[in-house]
């Protein structure tokens, strides 16, 4: 494979299922190198854990869409996204965020291990001897989650797992006029849904996240407006979906494809932390995120202007192998595994830990069997 067939293959249905071999390719033609004009792939992992953590590297904001896509706020899907902390830069991105780091404490994260573990074991329980593991467990788990973190009501929860996976798109590089339009509504009903909460936390605070965040919203010296609320809202609930979702879903897949380590997994539950560090390694639940330059960079002897965009192969960098020998070789006992699954820098997912902790539940309540039996059912059931 040449290097202009691999850039190519990322853009066609093989190469997204299997983009690895064309990450190998581009690597090794350049760690950066050059994609369309004024466009780099970058992929090897100090470039990238470099460039994640630079501070003269931007995100695409509200001012960019403006230019580019003026009619972007009427799909509120779209606008949920740029409006959050997803799409913004400093000095709103700093505010914005230490807003709501302030409130989605580790503290916060920890103390819902009981609630996941919960939610794992009335999934497994729940599940026919014949499913699909994505649909019976690796979406809703963590939709529960998420919801009853942002203290959502046990029955209303079913009822976002199709407004989230809608909404999700607007992540992606590539999608359809059809997606966007269902995406678009999708963002009008959680919006509609996550006004109604606001008002009802306002006057009746509870112990969950929006309570927190409508607090932060609310002070004196209020970090968070009211639009920025309400777009951030939308969004922990669909980035915390979809990443947590994938992670489940190919975690579960590299276990069946490696019997003898997930055997192991199922006799030492306690292995999981390692697992599931090599598994965001192995196979990141996010292949890719984008910077811009703000001013001349050097990227490992390659100049590039301001405003060049960056695209940085988060899983091209995990499978480095300058940075992991064997990379393309599934080992949770690697040492010192740092993927760059969750970015970088300001920039770093707010929700790693919480996604890290239920992969963690998942694969010691699944690898145990958690109501005993049901481990060979989600076997056949991922398998079939």
């Amino acid at each position: 494979m040449d290097y202009e067939t691999a850039v190519g293959s990322l853009f066609q249905p093989e190469g997204r299922d299997d983009p690895y071999p064309a990450y190998d390719v581009i690597r090794a033609h350049a760690p950066a190198a050059p994609a369309m004009e004024n466009q780099w792939f970058i992929s090897s992992h100090s470039l990238v854990s470099r460039l994640l953590r630079d501070p003269a590297l931007r995100v695409a904001d509200k001012d960019d869409y403006d230019r580019f896509w003026p009619s972007w706020r009427e799909n509120r899907g779209v606008a949920s996204v740029v409006l959050s902390m997803l799409q913004t830069n400093p000095p709103d991105h700093s505010r914005v965020r230490r807003a709501a780091a302030s409130t989605f404490t580790a503290r916060r994260v920890a103390a819902m291990r009981e609630v996941i573990a919960a939610q794992v074991g009335e999934l497994i329980d729940e599940m026919p001897a014949e499913a699909d593991f994505m649909a019976a467990f690796a979406y809703p788990l963590p939709i529960g989650v998420i919801c009853a973190l942002l203290g959502i009501p046990e029955g209303e929860r079913r009822w976002f797992r199709q407004r989230a996976a809608d909404l999700t798109v607007v992540l992606e590089p590539i999608s359809t006029e059809e997606e966007m339009a269902r995406a678009d509504k999708a963002g009008r009903e959680l919006e509609a849904y996550f006004t109604g909460l606001i008002a009802d936390r306002r006057h009746t605070p509870r112990e969950d996240l929006t309570s927190a965040l409508v607090e932060a919203s609310d002070a004196d010296d209020a970090m968070l407006t009211g639009e920025e609320l309400l777009a951030n809202l939308v969004v922990l609930l669909v980035a915390g979906f979809e990443t947590t979702t994938n992670l489940l879903g190919t975690g579960l897949k590299i276990l069946l494809d490696h019997p003898a380590r997930a055997a192991r997994l199922r006799a030492d539950p306690a292995l999981a932390p390692n697992f599931v560090e090599e598994i965001l390694r192995y196979d990141s639940p996010v292949q890719l995120t984008s910077r811009f330059a703000t001013a001349p960079l050097d990227l490992d002897g390659v100049e590039v202007g301001a405003g060049a965009m960056m695209t940085m192969l988060l899983g091209a960098a995990n499978r480095d192998p300058a940075r992991y020998p064997d990379p393309h070789r599934f080992d949770p006992d690697r040492p010192n595994i740092q993927p760059v699954s969750f970015g970088g820098g300001a920039h770093y997912c707010l929700g790693a830990p919480l996604a890290r902790l239920e992969a963690q539940v998942a694969s010691r309540c699944c690898s145990t069997g958690c109501r005993s039996s049901h481990w060979p059912v989600i076997r056949c059931a991922a398998t079939g």
